[in-house]
C-alpha cells in the first residue's frame, strides 16, 4: 500500500516500536503506558462520542450526528465535528469513538440510527469522511465505529438460551455498495482507528473476522491504524489477533494472555509488531508527540474547553430542521395568543444530565429530548428547551402564550386563565380549551430510542390523539418533531388544521433555540431529510430481525431505493425539504466522461485505489431564488446506471447547499468520481464502470426531479 502522506508517520512509528522490548509492545497493545530507552509514551484515552465528551464538565452538548446530516452542508458537517475534536483534544482525550457511521439504518427500527449519518451510503460516506478529517485537523484519532452490519440491538450480545450475538448475512455486494462504502471515505480522509462490532458477520464475529478486517478493511481499504473491539466483541485474543484485531484492554486481551501465545508460538512476532505499530500509527499521523495537548483532566475538573460552540450548535441546529409541510402558517408573526402543548416542549422533571434508560422508558421522553442515550448521550452543560425559547419569544412579542406539557392531558379542571376578549372568561386548563381561540397551536412531539433496545413503533397513540384533539379546534395547528428516525404522522397529516409540520432529528443544548429560530423565521429553513418517512410502517422492507441469523436478503434495497423499486408511494421521500422562499431548476448540462479503464489501474493506497477518488465526470444547472426571501436550496444529482449493472432505478451521487439572495441565480455544479460510476464486480473482486447510458436526474428530492439527462461511458479493458 502506497502510504502517501501516512508515509512521515509510519517510520516514526516503525522505529518508536523497534527500540522496544517484548514486554513493552505488550503493554502497548494492551492499554498500557511505557518508558523505553526509546522515549515514553503514555496511554492512549478513547472515549465516546460524537455529540460531545460523555461525564465531562464545562462541555458542549453538540447535535447527534443524524441531525448534522440533515443539513446536507459540507462545512457544517466538518466544522461540527473540528469543534467537537477540539473539546477532546484540550481535555486531554486522544481518540474519538466515532465517526458513527453504522447503524445505517438498515431498518427503521433500529434503536441506534439517531447515533449516525443515515441509509444512503453516498451521504453517509460523505459525512463519515467530513467527520474523520474534522477530527484529524482538531489534533485527535477518530475511530470509526461500528465495523461492519451492526443494523440493531436486539440480541446483539445473545438471545434466549444462545449466548453469541445475532449474525449479519450479506452477500458480497450488498458488504461493498452498502456498509463498506462509507468507510472508503473515512480511511482516505486519514481514519486512524476502527471499533469492530460486538455481533457477528456472515457467521464470525467482527473483531475475529480475517475477512473483515484484513481481507477488506487493511487490504482492500489500505487502513493503516489500529482495529479495538467494542464491548463483548471479542471471545479468543488468539481468533482476535491472528484475524485483524490490534488493541484491546479486557480480560480476554491481557499481557499475560498475549504473552502465553507469544511463547507458544500461536502469535508471531511480526505481527505482535505489526500490532504495535498501527497502535503507533494515529499518534503521529495527527502529531500527538509534539507535546502540545494538554494533559488529560479529571471529569469534573475546571478546564472550560466550549470557546464559542454554543454559537454553532445553534446554528447547525436550525440549518438541520426540515420544513415538511407549510400552509402558509410559517414564520410566525407575532401571535397574539399561543398555546404550546406535549411534553417535548418543556424540560425533563429532573436533568438536564438525568440517566436515560431506553429499556423500559417506553417510546417516547417525557421531556424535550436533543440528546441520545448510551453512547450517543453528551453532558449538558445547559439545555434550552422549547417552552424557554418561546417564552423569551413572547415576553419580546407581547404574545399571550399558554402551555400543557403534557401527552396525554384531558382534565377538564385546573388552574384558571383569563384570555383576552371582550368578556375576561375563566378557561380550565385542556387541550380543547387552550386550543379553542388560539392564533396558533405549537405541538410538541418526540421519538425516543437508544443503545440497548430497538424501537416498538414508528407513531405514537397518546401523542397522535393530542395532535387530533388540539387540531380539532384550533385552525393553525403546528407540529414540531424530534425523532430518533422516522416517525409517522398519517393519523393527523392530512387534518385541514395542521398547517405546519417542523420535523429534527436531536439538537443538544441550544435545541430550543434553534426551533424557535426557525419557526419565526430568523433562521429559513433548509434541512432535508435523510430517510423517508413512509405512510404506514408496513411500507417498509425491512423489520427488526428476532432471530440469530439476520439475512440481508434485501441486497442494496434500502430506503428509497427499496420505494423506487417496488413503486411505493411515501408520505415524504429522502432528500425532501421546503424554505420560506421557492426556486427554479433550468440549463441541465452534462460533461461526460473519455473512454475509461472497467477497473481502476492506480495504485493501492490509504483508501483504496488511487484513481477511484479521480473526478471523471460533472452536471450543472442553474437554480434561481424565485420568491421574495434569502434562502438555501439543496439540489439533488442521482444517477441511474446501464441495465447490465443491475442496480437500483436511481442512487443519490451528488448534491450542494446553495444559499441564493432572493431573485439572484446560482450555478451548481457536481462533480462526479470514478467510485460514483461504478459497482461491485462480486466475480472480479473490483469496483466496475459499467459501459452503456447513464440517466442523470437532479432535483429536490428521490421523488422532486425537476430536470433529466444522459450520458454514455464506454469503456476498455
Amino acid at each position: 500500500v502506497a502510504l502517501g502522506n501516512w508515509e512521515s508517520a509510519y517510520r516514526k512509528a516503525s522505529s518508536f516500536v523497534a527500540g522496544l522490548t517484548t514486554d513493552q509492545k505488550l503493554a502497548l497493545i494492551t492499554g498500557s503506558s511505557i518508558d523505553s530507552t526509546n522515549g515514553s509514551f503514555t496511554a492512549l484515552t478513547f472515549l465516546d462520542g460524537d455529540m460531545g465528551l460523555q461525564d465531562y464538565f464545562y462541555v458542549s452538548a453538540f447535535s447527534l450526528s443524524s441531525a448534522i446530516a440533515m443539513t446536507w452542508d459540507r462545512d457544517a458537517i466538518y466544522d461540527q465535528a473540528k469543534a467537537v475534536g477540539s473539546e477532546f483534544y484540550n481535555k486531554g482525550v486522544q481518540v474519538v469513538a466515532g465517526p458513527t457511521s453504522q447503524p445505517l439504518g438498515r431498518t427503521p427500527w433500529g434503536g441506534r440510527n439517531v447515533e449516525g449519518f443515515g441509509p444512503d451510503p453516498y451521504l453517509n460516506g460523505l459525512a463519515t469522511g467530513l467527520t474523520t478529517k474534522g477530527y484529524v485537523d482538531a489534533g485527535v484519532i477518530p475511530g470509526a465505529k461500528h465495523f461492519l452490519l451492526y443494523e440493531q440491538e436486539t440480541n446483539r450480545t445473545g438471545g434466549g438460551a444462545d449466548s453469541a450475538p445475532y449474525s449479519s448475512n450479506a452477500d458480497d455486494k450488498t458488504l461493498h455498495e452498502t456498509y463498506l462504502w462509507p468507510f472508503y471515505d473515512a480511511v482516505h480522509n486519514g481514519l486512524g482507528a476502527v471499533m469492530c462490532a460486538m455481533t457477528k458477520v456472515n457467521g464470525t464475529l467482527s473483531c475475529q473476522n480475517s475477512d473483515l478486517l484484513m481481507k477488506h478493511l487493511k487490504t482492500e481499504l489500505g487502513f493503516p491504524g489500529l482495529v479495538w473491539p467494542d464491548m463483548n466483541g471479542q471471545s479468543s485474543a488468539l481468533e482476535s489477533a491472528v484475524n485483524g484485531e490490534d488493541y484491546g484492554s479486557s480480560s480476554i486481551w491481557s499481557t499475560s494472555t498475549m504473552e502465553t501465545l507469544l511463547s507458544n508460538g500461536s502469535l508471531s512476532e511480526a505481527r505482535l509488531d505489526d500490532m504495535a505499530i498501527r497502535n503507533m500509527l494515529g499518534y503521529y499521523y495527527v502529531n500527538l508527540d509534539n507535546g502540545l495537548q494538554p494533559d488529560h483532566q479529571d471529569e469534573d475538573a475546571y478546564v472550560d474547553v466550549r470557546g464559542n460552540h454554543s454559537k454553532l450548535i445553534r446554528k447547525n441546529g436550525a440549518k438541520s430542521m426540515v420544513l415538511l409541510k407549510n400552509k402558509n402558517a410559517l414564520p410566525l408573526k407575532k401571535p397574539r395568543v399561543m398555546s404550546v402543548f406535549g411534553a417535548h416542549a418543556g424540560p425533563v422533571i429532573g436533568g438536564p444530565n438525568m440517566a436515560m434508560n431506553v429499556q423500559g422508558s417506553g417510546p417516547t421522553y417525557q421531556g424535550h429530548l436533543a440528546s441520545g442515550t448510551g453512547s450517543g448521550q453528551a453532558s449538558y452543560p445547559y439545555l434550552v428547551a422549547p417552552y424557554v425559547s418561546l417564552t423569551n419569544k413572547a415576553s419580546e412579542d407581547g404574545t399571550m402564550m399558554r402551555w400543557i406539557l403534557n401527552d396525554t392531558y384531558s382534565s377538564s379542571s385546573g388552574s384558571s386563565l383569563i384570555m383576552e376578549g371582550t368578556d375576561s372568561t375563566a378557561v380550565a386548563a385542556s387541550y380543547t380549551n387552550y386550543a379553542t381561540n388560539a392564533d396558533a397551536c405549537l405541538v410538541f412531539l418526540n421519538a425516543l430510542s437508544g443503545e440497548g433496545a430497538d424501537r416498538t413503533e414508528l407513531y405514537n397513540d397518546d401523542q397522535d390523539t393530542m395532535v387530533n384533539t388540539v387540531a380539532d379546534n384550533c385552525n393553525n395547528t403546528i407540529v414540531v418533531i424530534n425523532a430518533v428516525g422516522p416517525r409517522l404522522m398519517d393519523q393527523w397529516i392530512e387534518h385541514d388544521n395542521v398547517t405546519a409540520v417542523l420535523y429534527g432529528s436531536l439538537l443538544g443544548q441550544e435545541s430550543g433555540n434553534s426551533i424557535t429560530d426557525v419557526l419565526y423565521g430568523a433562521v429559513n429553513p433548509s434541512g432535508r431529510l435523510t430517510y423517508t418517512i413512509a405512510k404506514n410502517e408496513s411500507d417498509y422492507n425491512v423489520k427488526i430481525c428476532y432471530t440469530a441469523q439476520c439475512n440481508f436478503t434485501e441486497g442494496v434495497y434500502l430506503d428509497y431505493r427499496y420505494f423506487d423499486a417496488y413503486n411505493v408511494t411515501p408520505r415524504y421521500p429522502f432528500g425532501h425539504g421546503l424554505s420560506y422562499t421557492t426556486f427554479s431548476y433550468a440549463d441541465l448540462t452534462i460533461e461526460k466522461p473519455s473512454n475509461l479503464s472497467k477497473y481502476p489501474t492506480g495504485e493501492q493506497t490509504v483508501g483504496g485505489h488511487s484513481d477511484l477518488w479521480d473526478n471523471v465526470a460533472s452536471v450543472s444547472v442553474e437554480i434561481a431564488n424565485t420568491g421574495s426571501l434569502e434562502g438555501a436550496e439543496v439540489p439533488q444529482l442521482y444517477l441511474g446506471f446501464p441495465s447490465s449493472a443491475k442496480q437500483p432505478v436511481r442512487q443519490l451521487r451528488g448534491f450542494e447547499r446553495v444559499e441564493i439572495a432572493a431573485g439572484d441565480k446560482s450555478k451548481v455544479t457536481f462533480k462526479l468520481r470514478r467510485r460514483d460510476i461504478s459497482y461491485w464486480d462480486v466475480a472480479a473482486q473490483q469496483w466496475l464502470v459499467a459501459a452503456g447510458n447513464y440517466k442523470v436526474y437532479v432535483g429536490a428530492s428521490s421523488r422532486d426531479l425537476k430536470l433529466n439527462g444522459t450520458f454514455t461511458v464506454q469503456t476498455s479493458s
